[in-house]
């Protein structure tokens, strides 16, 4: 059953419905669905298909894509000598075959099977611009979880693949509606504030919530397959990495630093504290964790230009950090630490990042779906009374700044006269900052709501966890 992916979905089916031969790419981080959602929408049934083999050399890879063009129906075919000698073949047989609407090509893992000096971008290429886009009955789609080698080597191309791609569809995280949905349908039995941790955890990704089993607790969930040595997360973080850079020691190097700091780092601090080169390999990193989806790239309105800040985004990197990287647990650590400091330390700052990835439901809970907004955070530095942190400013076109305080919280989130006086000195800090005509209005991110009281006034606006659940 296919949760989401609606309009990706239509993107397809449209590629597909063309009049003309079309090139998709379908990127997004590892275990996000690409080959699920690309499979589902054709039904399993391709003129061909092909997934290249990790860690292969050239002639490994040949060899398989020879099999690929058996098992597709090609009656006899001779191993390619080549990448360019494989297309030709691949065109033999699309031109063999007798059917009616698009042949559908289904490439699956392709930065795999670009080895060192195969010449397969150049092969791919050819066989695009001399035989798939002179027709009319082609639809190829490329698939991989090393976003940053399409980017690279696809979309920025710039040979014969310069603007040949022709649909760009990428996977994002499923939210939490989508979480809840895809619960549902295994038949989980989970309560939201029960989806809301497991997200917390794992983010929204389809393949870590396909192993939850029914029957079992959050808790249990989380030991089984974190925890506990033989679980099947329990080597992610070290595979994740592995899997999508050739190498990968750079790219946890930022990731680890960019994991000690909770709004992040500037560049300037990323190349002082982890004694980096401030080069082209640092900004290709850069650029790879971001389209990956592991990191963000923000500033504030009023920063420099050259001030920009990249935060750690990805929520089960962020849990490893947090109670794996370092400590020595037990397989049952989740059960057994329902209530530690350093539980309800992590719980505070995972439901921070949980809001920023649903930041368009925040918005139109704010009732301002339609509006223009820049999201960031922003902190003043100074001792504790002149100091001031955001955890999530809302700066928006209709001359309004929503200061979202984020607060964690089992129950309703009590606002007693401290935490009053806090917000107001938020409020007034950041106003003096920026000095602007726009009004500025305290909302608070709780998952259960306000506790009325005298102070709950001075916040305009409460966003729920039933808010973060709308689709």
């Amino acid at each position: 059953m296919l949760i989401g992916r609606k309009s990706e979905q239509q993107e397809l089916l449209r590629a597909y419905n063309s009049e003309y031969s079309e090139f998709v790419a379908v990127t997004g981080r590892r275990r996000i669905g690409k080959t699920f959602l690309v499979r589902e929408t054709f039904g399993y049934q391709f003129a061909f298909q092909h997934s290249g083999l990790a860690n292969q050399k050239t002639r490994a890879q040949l060899r398989e894509f020879r099999q690929s063009l058996l098992r597709c129906g090609m009656k006899s075919c001779r191993l390619p000598a080549d990448w360019f000698d494989a297309f030709f073949l691949l065109s033999e047989f699309l031109d063999s075959l007798q059917c009616g609407g698009k042949k559908v090509v289904f490439i699956d893992e392709l930065p795999w099977m670009d080895s060192p000096r195969s010449n397969f971008v150049s092969a791919l290429e050819h066989f695009w611009n001399s035989y798939a886009s002179a027709r009319k009955d082609v639809l190829l789609i490329i698939c991989g979880s090393a976003t940053s080698w399409i980017i690279n080597n696809v979309f920025r191309n710039h040979g014969g693949l310069h603007n040949r791609v022709t649909y760009r569809i990428n996977l994002a995280p499923f939210t939490l509606h989508e979480c809840e949905e895809y619960a549902r349908s295994r038949h989980l039995e989970l309560t939201r504030y029960g989806i809301l941790e497991c997200y917390m955890i794992m983010g929204g990704v389809p393949f870590y919530w396909s192993m939850l089993e029914r029957g079992k607790s959050v808790a249990q969930n989380i030991d089984s397959l974190i925890f506990n040595p033989m679980g099947k997360l329990h080597y992610e973080y070290t595979e994740l990495y592995q899997s999508l850079f050739k190498n990968a020691e750079p790219y946890i190097k930022v990731v680890t630093l960019l994991g000690t700091k909770r709004m992040g780092m500037t560049r300037s601090e990323l190349v002082a504290d982890g004694n980096l080169n401030n080069n082209g390999s640092l900004s290709a990193v850069l650029d790879d964790l971001e389209s990956c989806g592991f990191i963000r790239k923000y500033s504030c309105a009023s920063s420099r230009r050259d001030s920009s800040v990249y935060q750690l985004i990805d929520n089960f990197t962020l849990f490893y950090f947090k109670f794996l990287k370092s400590n020595s647990v037990s397989e049952d650590f989740w059960t057994i630490n329902t209530n530690t400091p350093a539980r309800n330390a992590w719980q505070g700052l995972a439901f921070e990042q949980v809001c920023f990835e649903h930041v368009r439901q925040i918005k139109q809970a704010l009732g301002i779906a339609g509006v223009s907004t820049q999201v960031y955070s922003w902190q003043v530095k100074g001792d504790s009374s002149a100091g001031a942190q955001v955890d999530m400013v809302i700066d928006r076109a209709d001359h309004i700044v929503n200061l979202c305080e984020i607060k964690f919280s089992t129950a309703q989130y009590v606002l007693d006269k401290d935490g009053e006086l806090s917000l107001r000195n938020k409020q007034s800090r950041f106003s003096e900052a920026h000095k602007s005509i726009n009004a500025v209005h305290l909302t608070l991110i709780t998952p259960f709501g306000i506790k009325p009281n005298m102070y709950q006034y001075c916040v305009q606006n409460v966003i729920t966890a039933d808010d973060l659940f709308k689709e």
